[in-house]
């Protein structure tokens, strides 16, 4: 696996930031925007955004290395930096896998992406006189998967998926359906979100979910929304017979996965309790594991003051049956180190959960000073943990 995460370039120092509980919350870098025209802490302001402050990755977005990839650099100027770094990391995941990149031509390897903005298309659209050949495939969303496959010259399904806020996991569910059956032989899921445009902020921030620090306070009386983040995770994926016979370094096993959707609820954006008590039960079912033996969830975690009650709700009531009374669940928040990142943020959890299998340490999560009130941690056998622990 491999990763670029706000103040963690690679898996190492991923987990470091983990350990230390670091918040990686910041200014927007230079570049970018420009703060002074588009912040405002109000609201209701017309054309922006409460905060600019989120998880930010180190760098310019501008640095690419299009040769490397075969791409010449007309083509790569036209390129969704989305799609540069999702090739960037995902080619970082396979030398990581000891997989040779130049031997997979015509392999049975699939790509699975998540990704659900388009900032860079959006910005470049008013400049019509500058559209050239380039540009479709260069703005286009399915692209970050496709032209992964293109480059490595791989021939199994490559899959752009948006599902919101889901589409990494979503993303990392359907390569594990890919390989169960051998449809493939490899596969590589993750996600990519960057922070391009000012526009996306200004609207979430119009539709209320952003939190005015630009922090994922999860699980805490704070809690005020979400602080969004940016970055990419991509990980490798074989069936396990195929890992051992390779003599893969195995990070963690995926015994068995579940989706599904919230149907009718209170509101389009609104969590539905029934239907995540629902896939729950449908993920450990299929995994054959007992709720009651699960230590640890990274839960999805936004901070937000219906999501969390909602989600602690339906954890304790799948997770709970045959739970000892002295091992209450530990809800990990993946979001309160470097923000929610969205078509990214699955993966980031994910990552950090095969770290944490790896070190046999839990994180702790930052910013939980005070119990979110509407959440009976006691009651419902859940606890936030404050220190790394075992």
């Amino acid at each position: 696996m491999a990763c670029r995460f706000p103040m963690a370039d690679n898996t190492t120092e991923f987990g470091e930031l983990l350990l230390s509980g670091t918040d990686t919350v910041g200014p927007v870098p230079p570049g970018r925007w420009d703060p002074a025209d588009f912040v405002d802490p109000d609201p209701s302001a017309p054309a922006k955004m409460m905060t600019d402050r989120a998880g930010y990755l180190r760098g310019r977005l501008d640095e690419f290395d299009p040769l490397f990839f075969g791409i010449s650099p007309r083509e790569a100027a036209e390129m969704d930096p989305q799609q540069r770094l999702f090739l960037e990391v995902a080619w970082e995941a396979l030398g990581n896998a000891g997989m040779a990149n130049d031997a997979l031509a015509g392999s049975r390897t699939g790509v699975f992406a998540g990704v659900i903005w388009h900032d860079y298309a959006e910005l470049a659209a008013p400049a019509l006189h500058g559209v050239v050949p380039h540009s479709a495939a260069g703005r286009a969303l399915n692209m970050v998967a496709n032209r992964l496959s293109y480059v490595l010259g791989l021939r199994e399904p490559s899959v752009a998926v948006d599902t919101a806020c889901s589409a990494s996991l979503y993303a990392l569910h359907l390569a594990c359906q890919n390989l169960w059956p051998g449809e493939s032989t490899a596969a590589l899921a993750g996600g990519v979100n960057l922070l391009i445009s000012p526009g996306t902020s200004a609207a979430l921030s119009k539709f209320g979910g952003l939190s005015p620090d630009g922090r994922c306070k999860s699980f805490d009386a704070r809690a005020d929304g979400y602080g969004r983040g940016e970055g990419c995770g991509v990980v490798v994926l074989k069936r396990l017979s195929r890992a051992l016979a390779d003599g893969d370094d195995i990070w963690c096993l995926v015994p068995g996965s579940a989706a599904n959707n919230d149907g009718l609820s209170n509101g389009l954006t609104a969590p539905n309790p029934l239907a995540q008590e629902a896939v729950l039960r449908d993920a450990y079912q299929r995994a054959g594991v007992r709720p009651g033996e699960v230590r640890f969830i990274e839960t999805h975690g936004t901070g937000t003051a219906l999501g969390d009650p909602i989600e602690a709700a339906a954890l304790s009531a799948v997770l709970s049956e045959g739970r000892p009374a002295d091992a209450p669940l530990i809800l990990g928040a993946v979001k309160t180190n470097i923000g929610h990142l969205e078509g990214a943020a699955g993966i980031a959890g994910f990552i950090k959960t095969a770290l944490a299998l790896r070190h046999r340490r839990i994180p702790r999560n930052p910013h939980f000073e005070r119990p979110n009130p509407h959440i009976d941690f006691e009651g419902l056998g859940l606890r936030v943990p404050r220190d790394a622990e075992p």
